[in-house]
């Protein structure tokens, strides 16, 4: 039987049309890594598997969970070890799908046991952030944990926060914390889709978000505003698009605007996952060019993997 695999990458840079590829070749489930299409009601800021595409494959860890509700890496790690043994079971091929790198870090290395939050500790980081900013947050953690701050964004207020706390807690770097078990790693044939041309990267991720925006994003933000209980602070909400939707909602800006800033914190989002990619040395890199096929790319990783 063949290992589970994983198809990881950045953002736009086709990974959905390559599992559905694999999925013409071999029987798989589809168990998605992505730490927004988890919520009911976020469709089209996700990307989310059309009913269509979800008819055709099994898909698992979609609409899972209302956005007022909150998703770790912890829980994700549980949901996914279940689902591939339940998967396998079937006789199919697990297929982890996506490019929420904490969550296949989660699963491939491990998850350390992290101390709780300290709320004094937590409590001085946010009046810190009050008087000088979040940005101002990050650059402190930039300079004691640079490869953490590399792949949080400056304006990520809950992972700042967390990541000062846990190094204040232990004095230790991120990476040390989730450290790797060995024998805490499932059997998983990873590959990374790596574009060769970023400006082609960054044309496909302004075609998606135009998509978006056309087919109603909007509308879609506007109707999980009404929604009791969420927030712009709610977790759900600080996914890429959703958080400069909502803002614009607020006011912050004309439509133009904020399909510019959704496609610069893209930009960035997808700049932050290629470097990711670099702590995953086992993920077999795959070298895309606009030129391949879906196709192509899923024969290539079935001939890597002896399908």
């Amino acid at each position: 039987m063949l290992p589970a695999l994983a198809l990881m990458g950045p953002t736009a840079s086709g990974k959905s049309a390559v599992a559905a590829a694999l999925a013409e070749q071999i029987e798989v489930e589809i168990i998605s890594v992505d730490s927004a299409q988890c919520y009911r009601g976020m469709d089209l800021g996700t990307a989310k598997p059309s009913a269509d595409e979800r008819a055709r494959v099994p898909h698992h860890l979609i609409d899972t969970l209302d956005p007022e509700q909150s998703y770790s890496a912890g829980a994700f790690r549980r949901d996914a070890l279940g689902l591939m043994g339940a998967i396998r079971a079937r006789g199919r091929t697990p297929l982890l799908v996506g490019g929420t790198m904490l969550y296949f870090k989660a699963l491939m290395h491990g998850i350390a046991e992290l101390p709780p939050a300290d709320a004094a500790l937590r409590g001085r980081i946010h009046a810190e952030a009050a008087r000088s900013g979040w940005p101002a947050l990050h650059q402190r953690l930039a300079a004691l944990d640079p490869a953490s701050a590399a792949r949080i964004d400056a304006n990520d207020r809950q992972r700042i926060q967390r990541a000062l706390e846990l190094i204040e807690l232990t004095g230790r770097k991120l990476d040390e914390l989730h450290a790797a078990t060995a024998a805490d790693a499932p059997q998983i044939a990873a590959f990374a889709l790596v574009p060769e041309d970023r400006s082609e990267l960054h044309r496909r991720i302004g075609l998606r978000l135009d998509a978006m925006f056309e087919a109603g994003l909007v509308d879609e933000v506007r109707a999980l505003r009404a929604r009791t209980g969420l927030s712009a602070d709610s977790p759900a909400m600080r996914a890429v698009g959703y958080r400069q939707v909502w803002a614009h909602l607020d006011g912050a800006g004309d439509l133009a605007t904020t399909r510019e800033q959704a496609a610069a914190a893209t930009r960035n989002l997808a700049k932050r996952q290629l470097t990711w990619l670099n702590g995953f040395p086992e993920a077999g890199a795959l070298r895309t060019r606009d030129a391949d096929t879906a196709q192509g790319m899923a024969s290539l990783i079935l001939g890597i993997v002896g399908a």
